[in-house]
């Protein structure tokens, strides 16, 4: 398959990119191995979903990589898809957004380990070491807690909470109506609170 190189300057809200031609049909033959199809929902998409990887990752060379690794899971994953659950734009720009999520926790992983390591080769008090644990333990308790939300509701809370968008974002992002936005969110809010709550 032929790797695509997205364009840093497209408009990320250009209306072809929306529009474009059938997802579902192109997302079908691109499952049964249709390169052409593919390029074409490439084309399609692309600056829809790099428009959302920039929003989150804020760094536009690192979010061409993301875009590019974006595209190679839903090549690898097309058969998943499945058009009684959702839009085909919606499943892409979740698969997006969750390579986008990721490499902002890498990249802030990363800056943790800096940071460790420079407190522990200057040294720091107990507070300081019992504060760190407090907010690692928290970090688990909030990844198990979005871990039990459905697919939906995550990908809602993640573009709200952790993308900064608004729930006309989130609406237009994820090719929903604003009220089934705000009900994935909310829904979503609520369960997590439910379940921190619990192992609180």
């Amino acid at each position: 398959m032929v790797v695509m190189a997205v364009v840093g300057n497209e408009d990320e809200s250009s209306p072809t990119a929306a529009v474009g031609p059938d997802l579902v049909g192109l997302l079908t033959r691109s499952a049964r191995g249709d390169e052409a199809a593919f390029a074409e929902l490439y084309d399609a998409t692309a600056s829809r979903l790099h428009g959302l990887v920039v929003r989150v990752v804020r760094d536009r060379a690192q979010s061409e990589e993301v875009t590019q690794e974006a595209f190679l899971d839903i090549w690898r994953h097309c058969t998943r898809f499945d058009p009684s659950k959702g839009s085909p734009l919606s499943w892409m720009l979740t698969i997006a957004h969750r390579k986008a999520v990721d490499r902002v926790r890498s990249a802030e992983a990363a800056k943790a380990r800096e940071v460790t390591y420079e407190t522990t080769t200057t040294g720091r008090e107990h507070d300081s070491t019992l504060e760190q644990v407090e907010v690692r333990l928290d970090q688990q308790r909030v990844r198990r807690a979005l871990s039990t939300l459905t697919d939906t509701q995550r990908g809602a809370v993640e573009l709200a909470y952790l993308g900064g968008h608004t729930h006309s974002e989130v609406a237009a992002l994820l090719d929903i109506p604003l009220g089934t936005a705000k009900t994935r969110i909310r829904d979503g809010l609520i369960r997590l609170r439910d379940i921190l709550e619990v192992t609180a």
